[in-house]
Parts: C-alpha cells; sequence; structure tokens
C-alpha cells in the first residue's frame, strides 16, 4: 500500500487512528498474526460511510473488525486497510423491550444490559465472544437461542458508503448465515427485540450457561470459539473425537481435550501452526467419517 493512499486517509479521520504495521496478534482473540498494512480506529458511522467508499472506489482490500473472536490472519499478516470498531463504536441502550446497540459492542455487555433492564431472550449470547456486528455477520448462536430470534433491525453501510437498514427478514439468516455474509455491507447498528422477564430468573439463566461453557470448554486457553461448523446430522467435536484427534498438536496449536470442536492456542501458537492443524483435522475427519467440515473461522492473507 502506498504512502499517498495512507495519507489521504487522513481526510476521512484523524491521523492519530491511522496506525501502520500494527501487529494483528494484538486484536485477535487467536493471539496470533501478522502486521497489517494499515490499521484504522473508527469513532464514527459518518466516518465508516467515507472511508468505505473511497477504499471501493480505490479498489483497495479492507476488513472490518470487532474483537476478532472469529478471525485467523497469517504469519506474514494482512495487504490491506483493518477498519476497527470496538473502541468507541460501542454504545448500549435500553427503550422499552428493545436494545440499541452499535457495532462494536460486546454481546457480553448487551446481555447484561439485558439482564439489569429485565429484557429476556439474549441469555444464550452471554457466552459468545465478540461484538454484535460480528455476531450478525454469521448469525451467531448457542445453547439454541441464535441472533435471527431476536433481531428487529440491523444498520448497515454498503460499498458506496450509503447508509441503509435492514429487517430480519431482508437480513437472510440461516444456520452460520446472512446476507452480510456474502456482501459488501458492513454492520454499524442492531436493534434486538426482547421480552419482559424476571431479572433474577434472567440472571439465574446466564450463570447456568456461564457454568456450562466453563465446564465444557477451554476458555482458559486462546482460541476462536467453535472452529468448525456443525455438519448437517452431526457434531464437529464428536467426528473429531471419534477420529482419534483428541488433543493432537501442531507446535502449540492444539484440538482441546476439554472440546474437540476448539483449536486453542497454548501459548505460542502460530497462524500457520493453526491452519496446519486445521486442515489436517478436516482431512482426518473426511477419511474418518466422509464428512466434510466446513471452518466457522475466517482467514485473512495468504497462508
Amino acid at each position: 500500500m502506498n504512502a499517498e493512499m495512507i495519507k489521504n486517509f487522513g481526510k476521512f479521520v484523524p491521523e492519530e487512528n491511522i496506525l501502520t504495521d500494527e501487529l494483528m496478534s494484538r486484536h485477535t482473540t487467536f493471539r496470533t498474526g501478522g502486521p497489517a498494512s494499515c490499521f484504522i480506529r473508527i469513532s464514527t458511522r459518518e466516518e465508516l460511510s467515507k472511508i468505505i467508499d473511497y477504499l471501493n472506489k480505490c479498489e483497495q482490500n479492507y476488513y472490518v473488525l470487532g474483537n476478532g473472536s472469529n478471525l485467523l490472519v497469517s504469519d506474514k499478516g494482512y495487504e490491506g486497510v483493518i477498519l476497527s470498531t470496538t473502541e468507541a463504536f460501542n454504545k448500549v441502550e435500553c427503550v422499552g423491550n428493545q436494545i440499541i446497540a452499535q457495532a462494536g459492542a460486546l454481546n457480553s455487555r448487551i446481555a447484561a444490559c439485558a439482564r439489569d433492564n429485565g429484557l429476556t431472550g439474549f441469555e444464550f449470547a452471554a457466552g459468545i465472544p465478540g461484538s454484535i456486528g460480528g455476531a450478525m455477520v454469521m448469525n451467531a448462536g448457542a445453547y439454541g437461542g441464535e441472533m435471527s430470534q431476536v433481531v428487529k433491525t440491523v444498520d448497515i453501510v454498503d460499498k458506496s458508503g450509503e447508509m441503509m437498514t435492514l429487517d430480519n427478514e431482508t437480513m437472510e439468516f440461516g444456520y452460520r448465515h446472512s446476507v452480510i455474509k456474502n456482501s459488501k455491507y458492513i454492520v454499524t447498528g442492531v436493534v434486538l427485540e426482547l421480552q419482559k422477564g424476571d431479572p433474577e430468573t434472567i440472571k439465574n439463566k446466564m450463570n447456568e450457561l456461564a457454568a456450562k461453557r466453563r465446564e465444557k470448554q477451554p476458555l482458559e486457553y486462546a482460541s476462536a470459539g467453535s472452529t468448525f461448523k456443525r455438519p448437517e446430522g452431526y457434531f464437529a467435536g464428536k467426528l473429531i473425537q471419534d477420529a482419534g484427534l483428541c488433543g493432537m498438536s501442531v507446535g502449540d496449536a492444539q484440538v482441546s481435550e476439554k472440546h474437540c470442536g476448539f483449536v486453542i492456542n497454548r501459548g505460542n501458537a502460530t497462524a500457520s501452526q493453526i491452519m496446519e492443524l486445521i486442515k489436517k483435522v478436516q482431512e482426518t475427519v473426511y477419511q474418518n467419517s466422509g464428512v466434510q467440515l466446513e471452518t466457522e473461522v475466517i482467514t485473512l492473507g495468504q497462508f
């Protein structure tokens, strides 16, 4: 990326929010990843709209980053622009039985807001790592709940920088899928519609699900959550376990012994080691069961 383009970014965002060669290991829950050519902290929807329009006109690669909880960045880094929305794009408010949240707000914080205001329906998401923007892209879910059940509208910016609002039906939610996933749309905010409930019951449900996560998931290690999608009619973790891969490792990348559906970073795993392990798991499971595992994890850069 040339210096002139980076200089032009200063027309849209404050110069202090434009970083070069920023290590992505600082911004992903896998704690791996090389440098991004340019890393920009976005503060407002208007900033995002203007810079998206510019990047698309220049045909420049970019990626909008939330909490980095579902992302594996190459050790070589990313030859493009990372637009980070987490630091400033995180307002959450409750209005009646609705939660209005900006894209960078963490799911855990939104769940806490719902609980504190006696709203039920979002308990399932309290332990889902990452931001609500990312959750919209993949229709994140857990314990029988998913975003499609609670979303009323989603605010987006399209590739020309135009701001629009999509309703639940227009989002085309499916299993770990939405219309956002294969489009140039970028989520900026969400309206969730919940129901009135008893705060103590909501709190107990959240505590119960949190205890289940601690018991069954390797939360003590860096990871991207569930590494693989659930194949229709199967469970990814069971297929991996049946293939004899529990605890298999490549360097510090390991198939979790606590939950085989998680690939974890035991400390110093590189992105290449994680990717090598993922591919070995896919190949072995296919040989053992004939089922092709698909990753939930998004990759950036060259592997």
